[in-house]
């Protein structure tokens, strides 16, 4: 039986920008709440899931391989998206500020997102510069999200942990 091709770090981070960019999308041009709260739910997750990976895979793989300000400030970032993503969690459509919420966390993403994939200065373009194993982040990092989406449909969904933010409850 042939083996699967490796999964490269930076193509399943990738991905999921791109998946959660096309969420973000379809909330903005969601009609209805219902459709908004299944939409922001299915952000939140897809969001949880990947800074957990990053937190704990990719980010300590990439000490010492990237500038040391872009991995503070990812964790500051991330931390910052979760207190948004903890809100839009326990509220709903029918909350004053919810649209807004999801609004801000889309802006908050894409700027992450953009620090993150820029061509020669990024955190990406770091790492590989850096000579990562890629494969090896990849395959820790893809088994990781699997048993973290596996727990969510079985109704355990993560909850976002705060690393920069001392004293800050994100969980409800």
């Amino acid at each position: 039986m042939a083996q699967a091709a490796p999964i490269d770090a930076i193509a399943l981070l990738k991905a999921d920008h791109r998946k959660v960019e096309e969420l973000f999308a379809s909330f903005e041009t969601a009609k209805g709440d219902g459709k908004k709260k299944a939409l922001a739910e299915q952000i939140c997750l897809e969001l949880v899931v990947h800074t957990q990976i990053e937190e704990q895979i990719f980010y300590p793989a990439c000490e010492g391989a990237v500038e040391e300000d872009l991995l503070q400030e990812a964790y500051v970032e991330h931390d910052a998206a979760k207190v948004l993503i903890a809100e839009i969690e326990a509220g709903g459509p029918d909350d004053e500020f919810y649209d807004a919420k999801v609004k801000v966390l889309s802006e908050m993403i894409e700027h992450h997102v953009k620090e993150e994939e820029q061509r020669a200065e990024g955190m990406f373009a770091q790492a590989r510069k850096a000579g990562l194993d890629m494969d090896a982040l990849g395959e820790r990092m893809n088994a990781e999200k699997e048993r973290l989406m596996t727990q969510a449909k079985g109704g355990a969904q993560p909850r976002p942990e705060s690393i920069t933010f001392t004293g800050t409850r994100l969980a409800p």
